[in-house]
């Protein structure tokens, strides 16, 4: 049987109905330092009116139930990870530096040493992405959550100069889409994972022979955290746009950069597709536009750049590390193009 994401529980045409309506009441909150309108990858703020006064960019975000392979597991030490990337990727789009980090817990029962564990992972993604964890927010809602059951979330505000935000508005057609490889499936889409992968079936903790590993070490592997890559990146070559694939895969997230009037046409035979997402798409039986509208496909971030620029852009990258993409390129048009 089909089991797509609306299947799985998500409704993400209630999402963007939501995000309609909330913004009526958002807006009121807005004074002239605010930059740009909901649905940037991370919120602005101007600390002056010169053309090179800095801007705050902040962002917050949780993990999802990814946490239900955590519980699972016994596990605690990554899903910290999970959450400073899902926060300081989204800054590090728009070309700030993040400064800051605070995170938030909630769960049934403080256990000191559970809690321990999280911080510790949260204390590593700030490390990787080089922000301080400054502060946070512990709270014990005794019969509210499940046993052993807890959430976290965290938010993050980064610094750039206005005159060096990356958003996107001078993207055109022709320009050259440079994939970064993901390390799995990060933090989204798993409600629709769970479906395929039971979270109480203790077989996720044997081998299996299609993955070639333990399910749960493929299933809570996490989220890469590019900060320092495209901060790099950034001083040595112009970057036009930078989307963050997170919830929405390739088809919300990198029109989210694009001015209107472009599209993206993705190369799909640029890069192999990882075994995890082949073995999701086996198991939920759906048509590949839905994967690429729900997972990140092995892509966690696009650039986008110049074409007399892209040679140097992916040499740079693999200087640092990476196995860049040639992903695909700038057209007219709309959306994604597959």
């Amino acid at each position: 049987m089909t089991i797509d994401y609306k299947k799985a529980g998500v409704d993400v045409e209630a999402g963007y109905e939501a995000v309609r309506l909330m913004k009526q009441y958002v807006k009121t909150t807005y004074n002239d330092s605010v930059l740009g309108d909901i649905g940037s990858f991370g919120g602005f703020y101007a600390l002056g009116d010169k053309p090179d006064s800095p801007v705050m960019v902040a962002g917050t975000d949780g993990v999802g139930t990814k946490l239900r392979y955590a519980f699972a597991a016994g596990r605690h030490d990554t899903i910290g990870i999970d959450c400073v990337a899902m926060c300081v990727n989204d800054i590090a789009c728009h070309g700030a530096k993040p400064l800051i980090f605070l995170d938030y817990i909630a769960l049934s029962k403080l256990e000191p040493e559970k809690v321990a564990s999280i911080v510790k992972g949260v204390s590593e993604g700030c490390r990787t992405a080089g922000c301080a964890l400054i502060g946070g927010e512990t709270a014990e809602m005794p019969g509210f959550y499940g046993k052993d059951e807890y959430d976290i979330a965290g938010f993050s505000c980064g610094i750039v100069n206005k005159d060096k935000v990356i958003n996107g508005k001078n993207i055109k057609v022709g320009d050259i889409l440079i994939g970064l490889r993901s390390s799995g499936i990060h933090s989204n889409g798993y409600s629709l994972v769970r479906k395929l992968f039971d979270p109480e079936d203790r077989s996720l903790f044997e081998y299996d022979s299609e993955l070639d590993a333990k399910p749960i070490d493929i299933l809570l592997t996490p989220t890469r955290i590019y900060v320092k890559t495209v901060l790099n990146l950034i001083e040595k070559v112009e970057i036009k746009g930078i989307a963050h694939i997170t919830g929405g895969g390739f088809i919300e997230n990198i029109p989210r950069i694009l001015p209107e009037g472009i599209a993206a046409k993705i190369d799909r035979s640029s890069y192999e597709v990882p075994k995890i997402f082949r073995v999701l798409q086996k198991r939920a039986e759906i048509e590949d536009e839905k994967m690429y509208n729900t997972f990140n496909m092995g892509i966690g971030m696009v650039l986008a750049t110049a074409p007399e620029n892209a040679d140097k852009a992916v040499d740079i990258l693999k200087e640092l590390g990476e196995e860049p993409v040639l992903l695909g390129s700038c057209v007219s048009g709309s959306g994604v193009i597959l």
